[in-house]
């Protein structure tokens, strides 16, 4: 599997698009994943500052373009390809889909009771539940399989537009320093179903 791929014609529509922000500071094409509609993946494509890139984000260059994917995309961006649709808009074709409730795996009794559940799920109580709770959101263990931990989140998370950076950015982060353990951390929120699925956070 490879980083996001970039038509030459997208390349040239977002070179064109940079060039007209006469910007000093050089300028990258910042493509992030926000979260989940049906099977579809949702995204926010917006020039920002080459700069504000941190050292775990991918960087995809095709000619003078510089194209920055955040961390916490990486993975739903992967063997991606960003091209011009026949209206001249930029599209994202992407083989990736969010999880769906068929690709859980069977949850037993121990996905809830071994050492590993029993760490994650003390991590979500005492560091991340009282972190999100202003929001009126809550984060719960669903269970932890093949040293992949399953999360539930619900409350004001569910059918937020920004319930996929915080599991990405914030309790996926937590949970992985307390429990090195655990290589993936997978939402299996239905997002959709939410008082506010399409929300879309502006950008700063």
């Amino acid at each position: 599997m490879g980083l996001m791929a970039v038509s030459q014609r997208a390349a040239e529509v977002v070179a064109a698009a940079i060039a007209e922000e006469q910007a000093e500071a050089p300028i990258a094409l910042w493509i992030e994943v926000t979260g989940s509609t049906g099977d579809q993946w949702t995204y926010d494509v917006y020039l920002q500052e080459l700069a504000m890139a941190s050292g775990a984000d991918a960087i995809v260059e095709v000619g003078d373009l510089v194209v920055v994917i955040p961390a916490a995309s990486i993975e739903a961006l992967r063997d991606a390809t960003l091209d011009v649709g026949d209206d001249g808009d930029l599209v994202i074709e992407n083989p990736n889909a969010p999880t769906r409730q068929s690709d859980l795996p069977e949850f037993g009794p121990e996905a809830l009771t071994s050492d590993l559940a029993r760490r994650v799920d003390s991590i979500l109580q005492e560091q991340v539940n009282p972190a999100i709770a202003a929001h009126g959101g809550y984060a719960e263990l669903v269970g932890v399989v093949d040293e992949v931990a399953y999360v539930l989140m619900g409350g004001g998370c569910q059918g937020c537009g920004l319930a996929s950076a915080t599991l990405t950015q914030g309790i996926a982060v937590a949970i992985r320093d307390a429990v090195p353990e655990i290589r993936d951390v997978v939402d299996v929120t239905n997002h959709a179903a939410g008082n506010n699925p399409y929300y879309q956070p502006e950008k700063k």
